[in-house]
């Protein structure tokens, strides 16, 4: 039975209606979701190598592996003998470099009282001078008027020539003495440099002593473990890993096509391939500034012969909200689904 020409009108208007509302969909942007999601997501965490940075024989290892530890915790330590030693020697040598400043301001001191002396000299040089002098002035006098003799007033004029030299002498030894004091203030200025590089030594040899404890620089679990008793270690060697379990989070990588409206603050459902039935709760953190490939050694963009266009992905770090019980048992590397809500704030999540 042939359909009304009304109804095939409708019938028509709605299977087109349908085609433009499929291509609609079909071709809508992917951003335009209300929820993102990706599967190329784990759970990560910035852990520490722990490593050496004196080289020596490992005397103790204090740990086991998965241990949980406290910063300041030891977790092993090093021969310290030869570094005992050299923190003697270098407390022996600060110890030579006092007793050096000691001697040099011993002999300042000493110096200030030869320069005394040799001013009390030159000042009893001035009064036989003045008597020097007063008596050739009398004897010539006197050898002018015939009342004293010619060998009185040479031998007055002698004693004026062996004062005025002794004069010239104390004098100059004060002069000298005057000049030692520089030379002894100078000595007592390299003197005090060299205690003082005596003392760096020291503090060097003691620092080094120090790095023989090895400790954890953070809270975390032990993993990675290689450090064994006896064996040798060499600087920068790693020897560990710390991982803060407490402060870990998702790393996941959307497609660009993606991220047009996520924003930090939005907030994330997260479910754990090893966890399930659990569901976790978190915000986004962060966008990444580049793609991964971005830091490729060899670039990935050639600009001669053919050209594909491949969807790139960039990394997003989602936190995850603290006081839920399932977040305990995350581990870095475990696979994860997180769905970011778009333009759901999560709660307490201030914008910049």
């Amino acid at each position: 039975m042939a359909l009304p020409k009304t109804a095939k009108i409708i019938s028509a208007a709605l299977l087109l209606a349908v085609v433009i509302g499929g291509a609609l969909y079909l071709n809508r942007p992917a951003s335009s979701a209300s929820t993102q999601s990706t599967d190329d997501a784990y759970v990560q965490a910035d852990f520490t190598t722990v490593a050496p940075q004196v080289a020596g024989t490992v005397d103790k290892v204090l740990i086991e592996d998965n241990q949980s530890v406290k910063s300041g915790d030891l977790l092993a330590t090093i021969d310290d003998r030869d570094f005992v030693v050299a923190v003697s020697a270098a407390k022996a040598q600060v110890e030579a470099a006092r007793a050096h400043i000691a001697g040099l301001q011993a002999r300042l001191v000493l110096q200030e009282t030869a320069i005394r002396q040799a001013q009390a000299a030159v000042r009893a040089d001035d009064a036989s001078l003045k008597l020097a002098r007063t008596n050739q002035a009398r004897y010539r006098n006197l050898a002018a008027d015939g009342s004293g003799t010619v060998q009185a007033l040479q031998q007055a004029e002698a004693q004026l020539s062996i004062q005025l030299a002794a004069g010239e002498k104390n004098l100059a030894g004060l002069q000298a003495a005057r000049q030692q004091v520089g030379v002894l203030r100078a000595d007592l200025e390299r003197a005090k440099a060299a205690l003082s590089q005596a003392q760096s030594g020291q503090a060097a040899a003691e620092l080094k002593l120090s790095y023989t404890r090895i400790t954890a620089p953070l809270d975390g679990t032990i993993g990675q473990k290689s450090v064994r008793v006896g064996a040798f270690v060499n600087a920068g060697k790693p020897l560990l890993a710390i991982v803060p379990l407490d402060a870990v989070y998702i790393a996941a990588n959307f497609r660009e096509t993606q991220l047009a409206r996520v924003q930090a603050g939005d907030a994330v459902d997260i479910e754990v391939d090893a966890l399930p039935g659990e569901a976790l709760k978190g915000k986004v953190q962060s966008l990444g500034p580049a793609s991964g490939v971005s830091y490729s050694a060899v670039a990935p963009h050639n600009a001669t012969g053919n050209f594909t266009k491949i969807v790139q992905r960039l990394p997003v770090r989602i936190s995850i909200n603290p006081g839920q019980t399932a977040a305990a048992k995350l581990r870095v590397g475990m696979s994860v689904t997180p769905r970011i809500r778009i333009g759901v704030r999560h709660e307490g999540f201030q914008d910049q």
